[in-house]
């Protein structure tokens, strides 16, 4: 995963401006309906991007430090005809969503939760198998993104191999893992999933901005 966030850009909130914590970022906002948003490591990051636009942002391959320009070359860019997945976990266990967006423009195609007990590492799993069963019933050849190896892991072996014990807060979602375990056990897909290189890329578009 990328470096921890420590400034948040809001774009479209309440009061549009920087914020030195997610919680500051989150208040601004809430209930705010396309809100415009987006986590950075440094501040200076974060005036440079709120000088600019959301949308120049927004999905934006960022060239990060660490990787030659022979290492940048042979990633290459992310495929466009392709969706992206991502989870968010206020805790471990905590409150947790997912979501899938179109990779290219942004779009969100799917999102579940906020459930109030869980793990990221189970909502990237779900994530990769809704997104698989979103692709499969609509005959999409579309390659589908994850930034875990952990979840990608667990799909490949057909098991979300969580520590998580279940218990009535977090019924649910323990439900909705054993329909995903089910699906993978009943169904094949020719769907390439494929990890995203964050260090080459930026953040996956479908991050929800709290790292």
């Amino acid at each position: 995963m990328a470096a921890k966030n420590k400034f948040y850009v809001v774009w479209k909130g309440k009061a549009p401006g920087i914020y030195g914590s997610w919680e500051e970022c989150k208040e601004q906002i809430s209930g705010i309906k396309g809100a415009q948003y987006m986590g950075f490591p440094s501040r200076k990051d974060a005036e440079e991007a709120y000088n600019s636009s959301y949308a120049a942002y927004k999905g934006q391959k960022k060239k990060k430090p660490g990787l030659s320009g022979e290492e940048l070359m042979k990633i290459g860019d992310p495929n466009p005809h392709s969706i992206a997945v991502d989870a968010a976990s206020s805790g471990n266990p905590g409150k947790m969503e997912y979501q899938g967006v179109d990779t290219k423009t942004g779009k969100r195609l799917f999102k579940q939760g906020p459930f109030p007990e869980g793990t990221n590492n189970i909502g990237e799993f779900l994530a990769i198998v809704h997104g698989l069963a979103f692709l499969k019933e609509r005959r999409s050849d579309r390659v589908l993104y994850s930034d875990s190896r952990t979840a990608i892991s667990w799909v490949r072996k057909k098991r979300c191999n969580t520590k998580l014990q279940p218990n009535a807060r977090n019924r649910e979602l323990f439900d909705l893992i054993t329909r995903a375990e089910k699906w993978l056990e009943k169904n094949s897909y020719t769907t390439p999933i494929v990890k995203w290189e964050t260090v080459a890329w930026g953040e996956i578009p479908a991050d929800f901005g709290r790292k």
